[in-house]
């Protein structure tokens, strides 16, 4: 990421980067940091990350997932991944219309 991008701050949401993240199959917590920090560049403190899986979890978009391992694994449930293909076609949206406005004026298109 450039300098001026990182300057910006980034816009993520937790829970859709954790969405994301168990479409591909369950993780635990610490993969789940590893993974997003890859795919999108965001770094995740562990307890913000642990406040939005008990908030995914209470919309029961994610469940844990029974294992005989000290760290608890979770998935995602159908009704997450509804979620992500609604929030995921709203982000698709967004950047139709802002490439629409903005890249013509901008010399972007």
């Amino acid at each position: 990421m450039s300098r001026r991008t990182q300057e910006l701050g980034r816009f993520t949401d937790v829970a859709l980067l954790i969405l994301v993240s168990l479409a591909e199959g369950q993780k635990h917590g610490y993969r789940m940091i590893g993974d997003i920090e890859e795919f999108s560049g965001t770094s995740l403190e562990p307890g913000t990350l642990y406040g939005a899986l008990m908030r995914l979890e209470e919309r029961r978009w994610i469940e844990p997932v029974e294992s005989s391992e000290r760290r608890k694994p979770y998935r995602i449930t159908e009704c997450g991944r509804d979620a992500l293909r609604e929030q995921l076609a709203t982000l698709r949206r967004i950047e139709q219309a802002g490439a629409r406005r903005a890249g013509p004026a901008w010399g972007l298109s």
